[in-house]
């Protein structure tokens, strides 16, 4: 049976004058694309090159859309209702669809930016919004969520939307499969490429994935994600691919395979 898997990456989150990542060397190694659409990085300058840069690799467009905070890269904790959310969403995904117009691709997924996910997970009836407004938008865009949480449960839940669970090549998991915090600084990484791959080898082809205390969880996943600000971003990416390829998966944007 032929194992399939696609790898994601947040890009275009550079800002006027300010360049984060380093995307002409990462886009040939992934298949799916999360553009920042302005509210934590980016800018129209910014996502049109981005677009067409996917679209020049064979790389499938997402949305990744922020809360509105450029000042705090879309990490700070927002109050927001359900429906504002969905506003501040669709604002978001409708400047990035236009961009897409433009450069003769369609909209893959939409895949929330930063803090959302922590809030999703505290907040179920976020994340419910998060799934109905893409099916709202149109029911064949992918939501990506985040696999093992609450909030993909609750994702699914919505009738018709299609739901995509992610895995994270450089981030090490508590045993409870959330992410190990950010605050704890490099232990919460996998900064180390070879790591990072086999890492994400376990999860694509046996369904696991080993914790900070040497656990090993299930991990069902569809996509792969490696983080644009860790860092050697670019060897991650690479060393990702090469693993996931080295071990029979076949690597394609989520486009191609996922029903």
């Amino acid at each position: 049976m032929t194992t399939y898997i696609d790898i994601n990456c947040d890009m275009g989150e550079s800002y006027g004058r300010w360049t984060l990542g380093a995307d002409d060397e990462i886009m040939p190694n992934i298949t799916s694309a999360n553009v920042a659409c302005g509210f934590h990085g980016g800018d129209p300058h910014v996502m049109r090159k981005t677009v067409e840069s996917a679209v020049q690799h064979g790389v499938a467009v997402g949305a990744h859309p922020s809360l509105p905070d450029l000042m705090g890269f879309g990490r700070r904790r927002m109050g927001v209702s359900p429906q504002g959310l969905k506003e501040i969403h669709r604002y978001q995904i409708g400047a990035l669809w236009a961009f897409c117009k433009a450069s003769g691709t369609t909209l893959q997924h939409v895949k929330p930016h930063g803090i959302q996910y922590h809030m999703f997970e505290e907040n179920l009836p976020l994340g419910r919004a998060t799934a109905e407004g893409v099916k709202e938008l149109d029911p064949s865009i992918i939501l990506m969520t985040m696999a093992m949480t609450k909030y993909d449960a609750e994702a699914r839940k919505v009738p018709g939307v299609r739901v995509a669970a992610e895995g994270f090549a450089d981030r090490v998991y508590a045993d409870d499969g959330q992410l190990v915090s950010r605050k704890l600084g490099k232990d919460a990484l996998v900064s180390e490429p070879a790591k990072a791959a086999d890492q994400a080898v376990r999860m694509v082809l046996e369904g696991k994935v080993k914790t900070i205390t040497g656990k090993l969880i299930d991990a069902k996943i569809q996509t792969i994600c490696t983080h644009g600000d860790s860092p050697g971003w670019e060897k991650i990416v690479a060393a990702v691919r090469e693993g996931l390829v080295k071990a029979g998966a076949v690597v394609k944007p989520l486009r191609d395979w996922f029903k």
